[in-house]
């Protein structure tokens, strides 16, 4: 799986892209992702792509 901070950058590199889409990155999970528990509290995830990641208590307290 995904270490936390693989996707503390994965989601730093979107919200830059999400700012200017000639920068960053966007934040698409295309493949099996695991981020059961992961931290995404406060994370702007308008746009990624997260169709088949498993968010199973995942941390999206006020997440967008």
């Amino acid at each position: 799986g995904m270490n936390s901070q693989e996707l503390k950058d994965r989601l730093e590199a979107h919200k830059e892209w999400l700012a200017d889409s000639s920068k960053g990155k966007r934040l698409v999970l295309d493949s099996y992702a695991n981020l059961r528990y992961a931290d995404l509290s406060s994370a702007n995830l308008r746009y990624a792509n997260l169709r088949y990641a498993d968010l199973s208590s995942a941390n999206l307290r006020y997440a967008d």
